[in-house]
């Protein structure tokens, strides 16, 4: 695992070969961050990683100096990993959950300006996820929601969908909460 921009830029992290997890690419993790800079002012931002995985999106956050991180992985394997990388890079403004991201958002009291959505790609509730983080009221107006996933799913149709970004086997679907539900 490789971060791509920031202060911590080139560092480069081994995830154990046994993981489970798919990790975002490094060519389509600099090609999303290259399309939402231009709406984040990283430094005032307040980010939620759900399903972290490797912890590559929250990193990544943190190098670009996000003011707050919250990563939820439920896989203790993984978990270990973010919170090993974590103590290397002594951040502590990253805040590790483990737990099941469902739970935490069904729970959660919080709104963040931007959310990142990696789940695994066989979860049968995927699609739920967009639809979950909109009811919940999780994004803050003008916020930003990034939601990968695979090329089978289309997300067009919900309020707030913005755009869709294709980068190889990697889909990204871009919500913008403009605080008004946007007409499809």
């Amino acid at each position: 695992m490789r971060i791509i921009s920031g202060k911590y830029k080139s560092r480069r992290f081994d995830v154990p070969k046994t993981f489970k997890a798919h990790p975002t690419t490094d060519f389509a993790k600099e090609n999303l961050f290259n399309v939402i800079t231009y709406w984040m002012e990283w430094e005032e931002t307040t980010a939620l990683d759900l399903f972290a995985g490797t912890g590559s999106i929250s990193f990544e956050l943190l190098s670009r100096d996000c003011k707050k991180v919250i990563c939820v992985e439920k896989d203790p394997l993984h978990a270990a990993f973010i919170k090993k990388v974590k103590d290397e890079l002594k951040d502590e403004r990253l805040t590790l959950i483990r737990g099941d991201a469902f739970k935490f958002i069904e729970s959660c009291r919080q709104s963040f300006d931007f959310i990142f959505a990696d789940p695994p790609y066989a979860l049968k509730t995927l699609p739920l996820i967009p639809e979950m983080i909109i009811s919940r009221h999780l994004i803050k107006t003008n916020g930003v929601f990034v939601m990968e996933h695979p090329k089978e799913y289309d997300f067009s149709a919900l309020p707030y969908f913005s755009q869709q970004r294709i980068y190889g086997a990697v889909h990204f679907s871009i919500f913008i909460f403009t605080g008004e539900i946007t007409p499809q």
